[in-house]
């Protein structure tokens, strides 16, 4: 695979992501619009690994980046391209580098609009829709019944336990993305009959919070780990990111968050999404690039 790429007149060459500045990166993310901070690019690139496009004088056109579960498993996330070199094959380039370096690995992302013929000329098949939600959080938060079960802040994350169920309900092991996030993030749990059926997590990012992932064994349940995050952040900027339109986008509508955007989720190997009956689900993403 050639680690590099005539685009025109300039020629660009893959170098890894963490040989760049992260300002070259955030200028990146702003320039198609995306929230990303310096602080949320280096975390990223702390969990996972990626590459970027660069030019003979150190700018940066493109990158992708990739997050391994897993021997045969990983997630696609942050493929972004300059409007100079969308329409000349960059996009492509890159990703062709990121099946090199996945190689054995079936792979899932979440196509924008725009990316979406891409991929599927790259063998992605469609499988579900994210609906992205976000905005300031209004003063009132519906009351919801009580909880059918324990729900409550740990003082010590229980992140082996959160790493088992996340297990069932995502379909392999995200252990070094949960470790990491138990670190940022404060936590729900639920529990019946002492036993863990619920998390969510919430944690800082772009223009204000994310609150995900939440995982949850019921409709229910995923909207009481839900409301506990958005009623302390009345009045503040949060985003929920669910492939479960429903209750759940219904309950974020009634606290304020407007559907900003979808985007879809495919897969290329196995199939991705496979819910089952009695068992957790991810109501709620940790990311777009995570999963």
């Amino acid at each position: 695979m050639p680690k590099s790429v005539r685009l025109k007149s300039f020629e660009l060459v893959a170098r890894d992501i963490n040989d760049v500045d992260v300002s070259l990166l955030h200028a990146l993310s702003l320039g198609v619009g995306w929230p990303h901070r310096p602080k949320d690019w280096d975390w990223l690139r702390h969990v996972g690994r990626g590459i970027v496009a660069v030019d003979g004088i150190g700018r940066v056109f493109g990158s992708a980046m990739w997050f391994p579960y897993g021997d045969d498993f990983a997630t696609v996330g942050l493929v972004i391209t300059t409007p100079r070199t969308q329409a000349q094959g960059n996009g492509r380039w890159l990703m062709d580098q990121v099946f090199e370096h996945c190689r054995g690995r079936s792979l899932s992302l979440n196509s924008t609009q725009a990316a979406y013929r891409l991929y599927l000329s790259l063998g992605f098949t469609q499988e579900a829709t994210v609906y992205q939600y976000q905005g300031e959080v209004g003063p009132m938060i519906r009351e919801l019944p009580e909880p059918n079960g324990e729900l409550t802040e740990p003082s010590a994350a229980p992140v082996d336990e959160i790493i088992a169920l996340d297990t069932r309900a995502f379909g392999t092991s995200r252990e070094r993305l949960l470790r990491l996030l138990a670190e940022v993030s404060s936590i729900r749990t639920m529990r019946r009959d002492g036993q863990l059926v619920g998390f969510s997590m919430c944690r800082e990012f772009g223009r204000g919070h994310v609150v995900g992932p939440i995982v949850a064994s019921t409709d229910d349940d995923a909207l009481q780990l839900t409301a506990v995050h958005l009623k302390d952040l009345t009045g503040r900027f949060a985003r929920v990111d669910t492939r479960e339109p429903g209750p759940l986008t219904e309950f974020l509508q009634d606290s304020g968050l407007e559907l900003s955007e979808t985007v879809t989720t495919m897969s290329k190997g196995r199939k991705f999404l496979n819910r089952k009956d009695n068992e957790p689900w991810v109501y709620g993403l940790a990311g777009h690039a995570v999963g």
